[in-house]
This record gives C-alpha cells, sequence and structure tokens, in this order.
C-alpha cells in the first residue's frame, strides 16, 4: 500500500517525488533516489540496502516550488527502517527509510514548507474537484 497525503506528525510530509541523494558518514557508496514524501522535519526514501537505524548521514535533495529550485544539503540521521517485502523472487530488497533533518538553514525550511504547502494544496482542491 502506497502512503497517500499528509500524516499526522509535527510537522506534516507530503507526497512529493524528488531526487535526492542520500551517503552515509564517512562512505564512499551514495545512492540516488527519489522521496517518498518529505517534511520539514525529514523525508522517508526508498534505498536498496539498510543503511542502518540510527547512523548519520548526508543528504541532498533537488527541490523546486512554484517560485524557485534549489538543491538543499543537509546532515541527517537515519530514525526507522522497514524492509519491502519481495514481489517476485528474483527482485533485490528494499528498504523505506526514514530520516531526520539536522542542521536544515532557515531558507531551507521555508522552501520546503512551501513546497509541502503546494503538493497538499493541490492535493486537497483535486480531491474537492472529485
Amino acid at each position: 500500500m502506497t502512503w497517500q497525503g499528509v500524516d499526522k506528525r509535527i510537522f506534516p510530509r507530503a507526497n512529493y517525488p524528488c531526487t535526492v541523494r542520500i551517503r552515509s558518514k564517512g562512505s564512499a557508496e551514495a545512492f540516488r533516489t527519489k522521496t517518498e514524501n518529505i517534511g520539514c522535519g525529514g523525508i522517508c526514501v526508498i534505498l536498496p540496502k539498510d543503511v542502518g537505524m540510527f547512523n548519520p548521514v548526508e543528504v541532498e535533495i533537488e527541490l523546486a516550488s512554484a517560485n524557485e529550485q534549489r538543491k538543499i544539503s543537509c546532515d541527517g540521521t537515519v530514525v526507522w527502517v522497514v524492509r519491502r517485502g519481495q514481489v517476485g523472487k528474483d527482485l533485490p530488497n528494499s528498504f523505506d527509510t526514514g530520516i531526520e533533518f539536522i542542521g536544515l538553514k532557515p531558507e531551507d525550511k521555508l522552501l520546503i514548507e512551501r513546497v509541502v504547502t503546494e503538493c497538499l494544496q493541490k492535493n486537497t482542491s483535486s480531491k474537492s474537484a472529485s
């Protein structure tokens, strides 16, 4: 089942697929993926490998609102990992991974807030039009 909308957290999250790069601190291995959801407090991504609970990571997000496009970089901490079930036995594993932002710049937080608000408004207006 795919997550559909906003979560009841301190920082609401929106289903907003943008490109993100995750790299464990001290590792040369990096993963490029898409976000499952994003909020001012963190992101959920699908990774091909379990990078480990509570491990520090570096996060780069290519983010665009209606008015601007920017690459956001900050540190993060892996706060949860859930292994996804395999559909076919020859398919590789994947891991839903929740990452909390650490040291997010105020202007980057504002951009994420705008993006989340835009997504939630689009979602609300498309549901009311149905």
